[in-house]
């Protein structure tokens, strides 16, 4: 096994980095990543609340979460391949700059002299370049030795709780005390402090000298950002695409249960937004303790494949637990299981497939991962409405335990594959 901080090219780390640069770059990393996770969630809190403000209906709501999910959509692949071209400094820039302008618009949004309801949809085309998560991954995965590399993203979990919490609660408390205005001027001061701290101390590439050799061989043509073929490519690889099917099949029933949960909270609950609220922050505390700690020490003990097949398991039956499930006490009782399922899932295979592809095309593959989020987001409205009208709150505990029971008997009459690692 490699030694904790070695370097993973060849002797070579990256850009010259010690293992002491190393490590500040990955903490101030995770610093960056939870600042904007932290305005995210701060912009998720109002945005029913300005909406309403500016007169538009449930339907208008959707069409903007809709147009949120697509662009995400479409942004990830190309966010991870400019990453992988220009480096780390320009994608956590890109993505605090892009940040910024959303931020912009929808202050301007709330002034009632300007036309609110066009800027607040203009305000979703800048998250097509929003992409902090696959950008921190790829500096995470860059840094960390492959052995190390589950619990080194696992640790983004505590990231990302941090922003649901503290998101979720200045969000709501400077809107009561300030103004609905005052939460997305915080936010855009904040991420304009995350473009200039990405710029100066965030370095220029993270990635060892011979992705940067094989990036650029002799006579090899300079492939375009918006190169699709390239990048669907990469989902041909060997040992890409069933992992990545896996990912994406298995998080979809619990996707459409998470983009219905607001609606599940008031009609089947019968919950308060503040008692939503709590739920969420449970949810929030949850996601940091097994994302941030647990999954990182089972990772050292089982095998990724192991814990792929747990993690899918472990999804079936919380499934079977929401189709019987009749209250909030139950919800609270298998939301543990819930979220380890989420977490173990999405670390694993993120960890499995960076590991199967080239360290060059480290970022393409994680913004392909960072926009099953968005595909959820994109379809999770339409088709959970659906489902929810016709069938009630236990479809989506049927459909999350036929599914992902299907999947575990195809894993597990799959042979253990040999470890992968071509991010030498």
């Amino acid at each position: 096994m490699r030694e904790v901080g070695a370097p993973r090219d060849g002797g070579q780390s990256p850009r010259g980095m010690g293992t002491r640069g190393q490590s500040w770059v990955m903490l101030l990393t995770y610093a960056l990543a939870a600042l904007e996770f932290t305005c995210l969630f701060m912009q998720f809190s109002i945005m029913p609340y300005l909406s309403r403000r500016l007169g538009l209906d449930s339907v208008a709501f959707g069409y903007q979460q809709t147009i949120f999910g697509v662009l995400q959509l479409l942004g990830g692949p190309v966010f991870g391949r400019f990453a992988d071209q220009h480096g780390a400094r320009a994608a956590f820039t890109l993505s605090f700059l892009a940040a910024c302008a959303l931020y912009l618009l929808l202050a301007a949004a709330c002034s009632p002299a300007l036309p609110g309801v066009a800027l607040l949809f203009a305000s979703r085309l800048p998250s097509a370049f929003m992409h902090m998560l696959p950008a921190a991954q790829m500096v995470i995965t860059d840094l960390s030795p492959p052995a190390e590399r589950p619990a080194a993203l696992g640790r983004l979990g505590l990231c990302f709780g941090v922003g649901v919490i503290f998101g979720s609660l200045l969000g709501g408390t400077l809107s009561s005390a300030c103004g609905i205005q005052c939460p997305v001027i915080m936010a855009l001061v904040a991420n304009l402090l995350g473009a200039a701290l990405s710029f100066t101390c965030i370095p220029a590439s993270t990635k060892g000298a011979s992705a940067h050799a094989q990036a650029s061989l002799p006579g090899k043509p300079k492939a375009s950002v918006f190169d699709l073929k390239a990048i669907t490519q990469l989902l041909l690889q060997p040992g890409v695409l069933p992992v990545f099917l896996v990912k994406v099949i298995c998080s979809l029933p619990s996707g459409l249960f998470m983009v219905m949960f607001s609606i599940i909270s008031m009609d089947f609950f019968q919950l308060e937004a503040s008692q939503a609220g709590y739920l969420m922050s449970f949810f929030g505390i949850l996601q940091m303790v097994i994302q941030g700690l647990v999954i990182g020490r089972l990772s050292s003990h089982f095998s990724e494949d192991a814990l792929l097949r747990a993690s899918v398991l472990v999804f079936s039956v919380v499934g079977l637990a929401m189709a019987l499930m009749a209250n909030v006490f139950h919800f609270c009782l298998l939301m543990p299981g819930l979220v380890f399922s989420l977490c173990a899932l999405n670390v694993v295979t993120d960890s499995m497939l960076t590991k199967a592809v080239s360290a060059s095309d480290t970022g393409t593959m994680l913004g392909l991962c960072a926009s099953v989020q968005p595909l959820t987001r994109t379809l999770g409205p339409t088709l959970g409405g659906l489902l929810y009208r016709h069938f009630g709150v236990p479809v989506f505990g049927h459909v999350q335990f036929v599914v992902n029971f299907v999947v575990f008997l195809v894993l597990w009459r799959q042979p253990t594959p040999p470890k992968m690692d071509k991010a030498r």
